[in-house]
């Protein structure tokens, strides 16, 4: 199989607003998004502009892949980025991450892999979108985060752990903050996901007592950002 292949169309960034083919099959093959964002400086302003209009490539790609997920009856969830997006924290990110079983990512690959996805790579159980060219990550029920040992927090079963929001299924609010903990409390190179428990923290005004909603394993790390927060703030 082509793992990685690139687009031979004169202007790539044509596509990945809506749908890109010719006569019902693509027309070009595959660059992957975040190489598109790299080469072109001018376009990743307008994606970026894009992506907190909520119309961007990825969010494209978003509601493409839960439509997909959706009418083959697979549980998700959506997590990483795309979550703090729907939670209230808004950063650019450049892919869609998903949490699902792994008898959900076993149909997941019998289903959609040749079928406007493909591996990033021989054996991956990653997939990218080849009309955008999106990656679309995905992380399964039971498994850890951070440094991927086991731990009192792990990834939940996503039918057991999300909101809809106009059809789309989310993380909801404790277990992401839950996994954000997780993940940078045991992993010091995802430091990011303590920075982002401080911006939701700030952004949604959540008291120390949120804590209390949590795991105990995360607590004490989210009462101490918590008070980074209110330091951040300017409050005493």
């Amino acid at each position: 199989m082509v793992t990685e292949v690139h687009e031979d169309r004169s202007d790539s960034r044509t596509a990945g607003t809506g749908p890109q083919t010719n006569g019902g099959a693509l027309a070009v093959a595959v660059i992957p998004y975040e190489k598109q964002l790299a080469n072109d400086s001018s376009w990743t302003l307008t994606e970026g502009s894009g992506f907190f209009e909520g119309k961007s490539r990825v969010q494209y790609a978003l509601r493409k892949i839960a439509q997909r997920l959706n009418s083959l009856g697979i549980p998700y969830s959506i997590l990483g980025g795309l979550a703090l997006f729907q939670h209230g924290h808004r950063r650019f990110t450049e892919g869609v991450d998903l949490l699902v079983t792994k008898d959900g990512l076993k149909q997941i690959h019998a289903e959609l892999d040749g079928l406007g996805y493909i591996p990033p790579f021989a054996d991956s159980k990653h997939l990218r979108d080849t009309e955008t060219g999106v990656k679309i990550e995905f992380l399964t029920t039971g498994d850890f985060p951070g440094d991927g040992k086991p731990k009192p927090v792990s990834f939940p079963d996503p039918q057991l752990a999300s909101i809809e929001v106009d059809g789309v299924r989310y993380l909801n609010l404790e277990k992401l903050i839950e996994l954000k903990l997780a993940s940078g409390m045991t992993n010091p190179g995802r430091l990011k996901d303590l920075a982002d428990v401080i911006e939701l923290i700030k952004n949604l005004k959540l008291p120390r007592e949120y804590a209390e909603s949590l795991d105990p394993y995360v607590r004490q790390r989210f009462g101490e950002l918590w008070e980074d927060a209110r330091k951040d703030a300017g409050e005493s």
